[in-house]
């Protein structure tokens, strides 16, 4: 399995992006998928993260209200809309997929297998 994540850049304050992750290969079936991001000098930390159905959704704290997460298993695509982008969001923006399903979504990174290579979204101030 590969995963491209793309649509990050620069961006002001108050702003939207749209992050797209496609996976392609092997598509893992009925898996949850999540979104991470790293700032410089810090730790990944969980973003988002959606079952398979797109029916069930979590999010860090930090994003609840400003970002959604979506899904388009036809077209094997994860989506993270950003909005009312702040200074704080800057970082790089990974998504991932773990090699077995959960009951529950996890936050914690070491439950996923599958990374992208990650977009670099930059908010200024």
């Amino acid at each position: 399995v590969q995963l491209q994540a793309s649509g990050g850049g620069l961006a002001q304050a108050g702003d939207s992006l749209r992050l797209s992750c496609v996976a392609s290969g092997r598509p893992r079936t009925r898996y949850m998928m999540g979104w991470f991001r790293q700032a410089p000098g810090k730790e990944r930390e969980f973003v988002a993260a959606i079952s398979w159905s797109g029916g069930s959704t979590v999010y860090e704290d930090s994003v609840k209200g400003r970002f959604t997460i979506s899904r388009d298993n036809a077209k094997n695509t994860v989506y993270l809309q950003m909005n009312s982008l702040k200074p704080e969001d800057t970082a790089v923006y990974y998504c991932a997929l773990p090699n077995e399903r959960y009951a529950s979504m996890p936050n914690d990174y070491r439950s996923y297998y599958y990374w992208g290579q990650g977009t670099l979204v930059t908010v200024s101030s």
